[in-house]
């Protein structure tokens, strides 16, 4: 009786950027990362060597890039063969060989891991990285949670698709960063959301990495970001900690815990407000220079920095802004004029140079009632769905109407999930 032939899975690798990559094995995305790109690298590699060891029997590595391609025989003892002479660079894609290939290809060359394979022995560390993902635990939301709450955990059952979904953005929220990142709200018009969406995303982000998230009012004079956040016993802004910055720029004496007389803790949301200035009496402003300086400061301090912008595009603070900004929100609501604010910003940030900071902003569309204009939605869907990177619609709650302090628990469900939502899309970009 003929053997049967064994059937190998098949595995498509990517690296993305420098630090991160997936590889996807019968369809089962196991997700990598690290350092640099040897790093990423060489996880992949532990994970096609655990598939090698699986199997018992070599695998084929191709990898691609612009310069080419290399084809490499990875086998179950980590041994990499390389068996053309092109260079391993970024993108790769990685596949088995057939049952006939290994009956009648010239057998491997022994040896070690070929130098142009460019990736280290397999360690302690990779074999640990390789473990697959952790099992998904039992449903605690929806129907399924209640059943399983009922029973005391006698029936459990598989979380909902939603439940995942919600899950997989609380994941993204959390993700390690490659140090302090900056996202700025912008449009040009007033009542677009900025402030709103500021608070929401610095709560969400605060409520989920457990702070060190500050959510920064960069008006020119005078914005109200400070008004909507939670009070604290001092009326100290922007201005005021520009005025003794000195004494955070010394390293050896600067604490964190000082930064609390400048700026307001938000309770359980884990964030931080830095309002800007409040004095009707005064005649100072934040300029571009006061916004570096403070920028550069505040990013000691804070992992995640989200900044609320006033409405001139023009002030050399809001440019100042932008050029700091790793990720670029767009707000409005939907609106024939406040879309319309947020169209002709995005055609001047071309103008200016800046349509890459464009092409991988995120775009949010907030409900001004209960019921949006659909048509209008769907034109702005249409438009900036071309032009950003992502485009997320946010429903209109009864709780931020008054435009009064943001209690993030009176918010409904749908709302808290729609920024959640918003912020794992943004926290892709970080």
């Amino acid at each position: 009786m003929t053997a049967p032939v064994p059937t190998f899975p098949a595995i498509e690798a990517t690296v993305f950027g420098e630090t991160a990559g997936t590889v996807v094995i019968n369809g089962i995305s196991h997700p990598v990362s690290g350092n640099d790109v040897q790093a990423v690298r060489a996880e992949i590699l532990a994970l096609v060597t655990g598939t090698a060891l699986e199997m018992g029997r070599p695998v084929r590595l191709t990898t691609r890039d612009s310069l080419g391609e290399q084809l490499l025989a990875v086998h179950p003892d980590g041994h990499v063969e390389s068996l053309t002479d092109l260079d391993a660079t970024a993108a790769v894609v990685v596949t088995p060989p057939r049952h006939r290939d290994l009956e009648t290809a010239n057998p491997l060359p022994a040896g070690p891991l070929a130098a142009t394979a460019a990736a280290p022995r397999p360690t302690l560390n990779d074999f640990l990285q390789s473990r697959p993902p952790a099992k998904v635990g039992p449903a605690t939301m929806g129907w399924q949670g209640n059943l399983r709450r009922l029973t005391s955990g006698l029936v459990s059952l598989s979380p909902s698709t939603f439940e995942l979904g919600h899950r997989d953005a609380i994941e993204r929220v959390q993700r390690s960063l490659r140090g302090p990142r900056t996202v700025v709200v912008i449009n040009p018009k007033g009542g677009a959301h900025k402030t709103t969406a500021t608070l929401l995303l610095a709560a969400t982000f605060g409520t989920h990495r457990g702070g060190s998230t500050l959510a920064w009012d960069n008006n020119e004079t005078r914005g109200t970001l400070g008004w909507r956040a939670q009070p604290a016993r001092h009326q100290n802004t922007a201005v005021d900690l520009l005025r003794d910055l000195d004494r955070f720029n010394d390293v050896r004496n600067a604490q964190l815990g000082d930064l609390d007389n400048y700026v307001r803790a938000q309770g359980s949301t884990q964030f931080d407000v830095l309002a800007s200035d409040e004095d009707a009496r005064a005649s100072s402003t934040i300029d571009d220079q006061a916004f570096t300086e403070l920028h550069t400061t505040l990013s000691r301090f804070y992992r995640v920095i989200v900044v609320d912008t006033g409405n001139n595009m023009r002030a050399s603070n809001w440019e100042a802004a932008l050029a700091a900004a790793d990720q670029v929100v767009i707000v409005s609501t939907i609106r024939e004029d406040t879309a319309a604010s947020a169209a002709w910003l995005v055609d001047g940030l071309h103008e200016k140079g800046h349509a890459e900071k464009v092409r991988n902003a995120v775009t949010v569309l907030a409900a001004p009632s209960k019921v949006a204009d659909a048509q209008l939605n769907r034109r702005l869907h249409g438009h900036f769905a071309s032009l950003t990177r992502a485009v997320l619609d946010v429903p209109h709650d009864p709780a931020l109407v008054d435009g009064g302090t943001l209690n993030f628990d009176a918010l409904s469900p749908v709302t808290r999930e729609a920024w959640l939502q918003v912020t794992a899309t943004v926290a892709d970009g970080l």
